[in-house]
């Protein structure tokens, strides 16, 4: 490989330059792109989280970090979200993107990060260093006019004291990204979800700035953001703890069911949206899927969730080439909710679960032990470890947002 320098990128680099090194690999960004991506390099240059690969002084290849939180099961998870990651096309098949990825695990790892998650363009180099498919990104489309009337709550569910009162919903602005961050924030631990995110205030707050988005906040406990897309409604998110604060928010989006035809936009699988609409019109038309790296095993394990009366104790044998910290024999407990992951001091244990890297990151995500085993990313334990560890780790696991 060419002499190839890797180093953080900062004020004094040439921010035109590397803009053109991302033009080259992704294909030219609107103007809005191209501005909101500039406003972020710098951030996060003067942040230290964005990292260059230079040829005799020449941008050949960078990447970024994104300091986000990930809600595993009730409980925020600190993240490095990989992105912008890219290679000038003169430069590739030299090695560049490799040694630039090793070095920004390395990064990641020094930060104190225990999970980091990325779309993948090409997946080889990345599973190479550990990560693996863990989630998706789901876009659903439903004909406007299924939305003019929701589906009436069951009566018999409804609690003592429920009505009919009018949640009050207010437009939002960049003065509310901490606000806008609350709500998102809470909703996800409420529900217990696994996989979304948070960003910090900074993108955050241009993202709500966007001149072509309308978000809206309801009550102490939602918020929604659409814009239009071409002819039809694209939604952004939507996030509510109460069904009338869910359905002031969908009624605000149908009240567009007169100028447009179609509704689309981001979802998880288990999104109340899917029963509040009266047809079954509505339906996922397409799946991005992410990939995440455990970066600290036990730190990654304390952070999480874990389903509330659940327990287990698992041995597990982990190797991890890339952060050899994490490999060795290790003892998994789950309990009350919380796990710990400790190494196993009394010397190898008998039929412990044999995975890499891959594999763990997998099993964090709740995919099931018998599927790892298929796939050639588990060996050994038991099947009642097996069932103990789909148990522990069970999630359905998806982002509304793509970095």
């Amino acid at each position: 490989m060419t002499d190839v320098e890797i180093r953080p990128i900062g004020r004094d680099d040439d921010f035109d330059a590397q803009m053109d090194l991302s033009q080259r690999a992704f294909g030219i960004y609107s103007e809005h792109q191209a501005s909101s991506w500039l406003h972020v390099a710098r951030l996060r240059a003067d942040q230290g989280m964005f990292l260059g690969a230079f040829i005799a002084g020449v941008p050949a290849g960078a990447a970024m970090l994104h300091d986000m939180r990930q809600y595993w099961l009730g409980r925020p998870v600190k993240m490095a979200g990989v992105a912008s990651v890219k290679v000038a096309p003169e430069h590739r098949g030299r090695g560049i993107g490799r040694a630039l990825m090793t070095e920004l695990l390395g990064r990641i790892a020094e930060r104190g990060f225990p999970l980091s998650v990325l779309y993948p363009a090409t997946m080889p180099i990345y599973r190479s260093l550990g990560w693996e498919l863990a989630g998706g990104r789901h876009q659903f489309s439903v004909p406007a006019r299924s939305l003019r009337q929701l589906a009436e709550p069951d009566k018999a569910a409804r609690g003592a004291g429920a009505g009919d009162e009018d949640v009050p919903v207010r437009r939002a602005t960049q003065a509310d990204a901490a606000a806008v961050i609350q709500v998102m924030a809470e909703g996800h631990l409420a529900a217990r979800d696994a996989g979304p995110l948070t960003w910090d205030e900074g993108p955050a707050g241009q993202w709500l700035g966007r001149k072509d988005l309308y978000s809206y906040l309801a009550g102490d406990d939602g918020f929604a953001a659409y814009r239009w897309l071409g002819d039809d409604l694209w939604v952004e998110r939507v996030h509510a703890r109460t069904p009338e604060t869910l359905r002031a928010l969908w009624s605000v989006i149908a009240s567009h069911s007169s100028t447009t035809d179609n509704v689309r936009g981001l979802t998880s699988p288990d999104d109340p949206f899917w029963w509040l609409t009266r047809e079954r019109d509505a339906a996922i038309t397409r799946r991005a899927l992410w990939m995440l790296r455990v970066v600290d095993a036990p730190a990654a394990i304390a952070a999480r969730g874990f389903p509330p009366g659940v327990s287990a104790s698992v041995p597990l044998e982990v190797h991890d080439a890339s952060r050899p910290a994490n490999s060795g024999q290790w003892r998994l407990t789950v309990a009350d909710g919380h796990g710990d992951l400790t190494q196993n001091g009394a010397g190898p244990s008998t039929d412990p679960l044999i995975l890499g890297p891959r594999g763990l990151a997998a099993l964090y995500a709740g995919i099931p032990v018998a599927t790892l085993r298929t796939a050639g990313l588990v060996s050994g334990g038991t099947p009642e470890s097996g069932i103990a560890l789909d148990t522990a780790f069970a999630a359905t696991p998806f982002m509304l947002d793509d970095f």
